[in-house]
């Protein structure tokens, strides 16, 4: 139980410290190393918690996706932030605003939820593994919106893909079914070579 305590503590500490270096600091790429940090200690709170499985999903999708993309994406753009930064203070108002609702939901969630000290919550009735739980409900009670989830991400996909293909002009591209269809007639083409000379 101590040793349960003090990693809570430790992975809390870190997580919190991470996240807050991810808004401080001033190089991108540092807040992206930051974010991953962040990651990896929820996912260690995941696994004190008993949820292995979403502890696992958290680091290969988005310790390996996201937060990659991210770093790829901040690193390859080489964004003016300088730029970005100068009209900063045009949108001060309504981010302040908006910064002033979100800290009076934290102070109301903080204020009015509360757990009673040793009343814990079942990772998964009868006994069941946690993934295997969490399996059971996805696909049986909610099996419709998973799908619709599906679905919606399947069209965005596709949507980017059509928006970012442009077949432009001048470029060189496969055809496949000309490839396959290719026989020794139009493969292959013979010329006669006189003795000395070579081709023209």
């Amino acid at each position: 139980m101590l040793a349960t305590t003090f990693f809570f503590y430790l992975f809390s500490i870190i997580a919190i410290a991470s996240a807050m270096l991810v808004i401080t600091m001033k190089n991108p790429v540092h807040s992206v190393l930051f974010l991953i940090l962040c990651f990896f200690n929820a996912a260690g709170l995941f696994v004190l918690s008993g949820a292995e499985f979403l502890a696992m999903i958290l680091v290969v999708v988005y310790v390996g996706a996201v937060a990659v993309l991210f770093l790829f994406v901040v690193m390859m753009l080489d964004v003016d932030f300088t730029e970005l930064r100068s009209g900063m203070l045009n949108y001060l108002p309504v981010g302040g605003i908006i910064g002033l609702i979100l800290l009076v939901e934290l102070v109301l969630m903080l204020t009015t939820w509360s757990l009673p000290v040793g009343q814990t919550v079942p990772a998964s009735p009868d006994a069941v593994q946690n993934t295997r739980a969490l399996g059971l409900v996805l696909y049986t009670k909610y099996v419709y919106f998973f799908q619709t989830a599906g679905l919606i991400l399947l069209v965005a996909m596709i949507g980017a893909i059509v928006l970012t293909l442009r077949h432009r002009t001048g470029i060189k591209r496969q055809n496949v079914a000309a490839q396959v269809a290719r026989g020794p007639a139009t493969a292959v083409e013979v010329k006669q070579v006189q003795s000395g000379q070579g081709l023209q």
